[in-house]
């Protein structure tokens, strides 16, 4: 396990995950805080994380792993 100085765990694993988005299947790779952190905000708005995860990709400008990071990011520094 890798720790920065904070003692944060910078080896979490990649989770690809299979999401559907507007009728599609695609495959979204993140690291497991992501996922955790993602699932942990959707039930915040009572969406399902595949809800969450259409309304990011509706306004994202970015591919799609980086956007969801970015969001996560921004909610926890919003909250």
């Amino acid at each position: 396990m890798n720790k920065d100085t904070n003692g944060a765990d910078l080896s979490a694993p990649v989770i690809k995950r299979t999401v559907n988005i507007a009728g599609h299947s695609t495959s979204v790779s993140l690291e497991q805080p992501f996922w955790d952190e993602l699932i942990r905000i959707a039930s915040a708005h009572n969406q399902s994380l595949s809800s969450l995860i259409e309304d990011i990709d509706t306004a994202r400008q970015t591919n799609l792993s980086s956007a969801l990071r970015l969001y996560v990011l921004y909610s926890l520094k919003t909250s």
